[in-house]
């Protein structure tokens, strides 16, 4: 599913009282048209809004409640789509089951269709960084849809006697049930983008295996030298770690595909009719094309986000599996002169303003960093899920900011990971050769054959003179040149063929 970026909103209020000053003065004067801006009144009283706006009374009360971090919701276009999914569903279910004349209904699901093909995405302009469980969220949805329905009607906006916010494109529906579906619809585009980036970048690594095929190199555990190993082993390594999270983010798309549409307030699915919850499934299920399914207790459903918590924990997992293999390149690739230096990092830009020449590995540092905010996202998450009461959860909305952003930095920290370094390495050959000659690690490859009290002295022995491993062995007497030289094969030292032991002298 395609969507179109979104742009910030001009009117948005920022957290700045200048911001604020241009927009209640934009609101008090006269159109190009010589027209008043329209009025709209609810329980709390009226207001004067600007004549071209889609939005209505409930977000512009919003907008100065909610002048915290200056982010419209537009910032998250999958949100919107996820909603406007939802928003349709319900139309085409009221109208199936008799509450909504089709009228109605088809002036919401064109309305729907627009937002869902990119349109009216700078009316969307609540701040991310809401109270209210999401309410001012599903109300500029309700308006913008409402109002982009009577312009189809080649109606006024704000003529809600024709089409209401409330009475019809919030029918049979509550926020507590809109928003966390609408979340979850959009969720499941987001990680569907990241898993595609995620294999891309899995192969990425294959790749670069398959071009290192044969370099030898000392393998580490701690920091200090252990035994042999070949490159390729160990960026099919990093593939495999990646490819492992695959099946773990598909099983969280499929958690995603439970919903609790039709429980209305608490899950009781007041004020809807009883057969809307299966209608509207039905409905989302063939505009999104996946299998959705109603929860089978939905007044246990509405305050459980514990789905929203799998995505969070298992794209930290991820996050901080990524975050350990840039560790591993930038080590890799540290030096060029006093570090391991044994692969070489592309050099995609000056390292610094001081020191002519340095080239940094900033493309895995950025990584890093990106895993660092989802590490902290989820944190927020974990909190916010905790402090849920009662018959709801009211932070669905720093839950829904808090998974988007990490979904979106997540997958392009993988893309620039991809393109703008695995891509480009290239590695040390003749660093590893001679490394490989001196590396006193092969001895543990004679452990069978020699015994590991023998081996422990040649070994304490080679580091102290810089002897040849394979001179001291045959120096001892415990093996030939002959018998070494079939021990000490790549394909043995790296078990990256399964070979056959090695006869003993003597043996027929």
């Amino acid at each position: 599913m395609s969507l179109r970026a979104s742009r910030v909103p001009t009117f948005a209020v920022m957290a700045d009282p200048r911001a604020e000053e241009t927009f209640q003065k934009s609101i008090h004067t006269l159109t190009p048209d010589g027209a008043w801006p329209r009025t709209e009144t609810d329980g709390l009283g009226s207001r004067r809004l600007p004549a071209d706006a889609y939005w209505g009374i409930n977000v512009s009360r919003a907008l100065d409640n909610f002048a915290i971090s200056g982010r419209p919701i537009s910032i998250h276009p999958d949100l919107l789509f996820g909603y406007a999914c939802v928003k349709q569903a319900a139309a085409r279910a009221n109208a199936q089951l008799g509450v909504l004349d089709a009228t109605r209904a088809s002036l919401i699901d064109r309305a729907c269709e627009d937002i869902k093909s990119g349109g009216l995405h700078d009316q969307f302009i609540v701040d991310v960084m809401q109270g209210g469980a999401g309410t001012s969220t599903n109300m500029n949805f309700n308006e913008v849809i409402a109002n982009r329905g009577l312009e189809l009607a080649g109606r006024p906006r704000g003529d809600y006697a024709h089409l209401d916010p409330n009475d019809h494109v919030n029918r049979s529906q509550s926020t507590n049930d809109t928003y966390p579906t609408a979340l979850k619809v959009g969720l499941m585009l987001s990680l569907e983008r990241l898993l595609a980036e995620l294999h891309l970048l899995e192969q990425a690594f294959r790749d670069k295996g398959e071009e290192f095929a044969g370099i030898v190199k000392i393998g580490r555990t701690q920091l200090q030298d252990a035994v042999p190993m070949t490159l390729q082993q160990e960026f099919e390594g990093f593939a495999i770690t990646l490819a492992r999270e695959h099946t773990s983010l598909e099983t969280v798309i499929r958690r995603l595909e439970e919903v609790n549409l039709g429980a209305t307030a608490i899950g009781t699915g007041i004020a809807a009719d009883p057969r809307f919850a299966e209608a509207v499934r039905q409905h989302l299920a063939d505009i999104t094309g996946r299998p959705i399914v109603t929860a089978s207790n939905l007044i246990q459903a509405t305050p459980d986000v514990g789905a929203f918590m799998e995505v969070s924990g298992t794209l930290k997992r991820t996050a901080m599996k990524l975050s350990k293999i840039c560790n591993d390149l930038r080590l890799l690739g540290s030096g060029p002169q006093a570090g391991f230096n044994e692969i070489n990092l592309p050099p995609v830009q000056a390292g610094s303003s001081i020191m002519p020449g340095k080239v940094n590995p900033v493309i895995p540092e950025v990584v890093n960093a990106v895993a660092f905010v989802v590490a902290g996202g989820d944190v927020t998450l974990t909190m916010a899920a905790e402090a849920g009461q009662l018959q709801l959860n009211a932070f669905g909305p720093v839950m829904a900011h808090v998974l988007f952003e990490n979904l979106k930095y997540m997958t392009a920290a993988m893309a620039t990971l991809r393109v703008n370094c695995v891509r480009g390495i290239t590695a040390n050959k003749e660093r590893l050769e001679r490394q490989m000659e001196s590396f006193v690690g092969v001895i543990t490859a004679l452990i069978p054959h020699i015994g590991y009290a023998p081996a422990a002295r040649l070994a304490r022995e080679a580091l102290a003179t810089n002897a040849r491993i394979a001179d001291l062995v045959v120096s001892a007497g415990l093996l030939t040149r002959e018998q070494l030289a079939e021990l000490l094969t790549v394909e043995r030292l790296t078990r990256s063929q399964p070979v056959a032991a090695p006869e003993e002298e003597g043996t027929p």
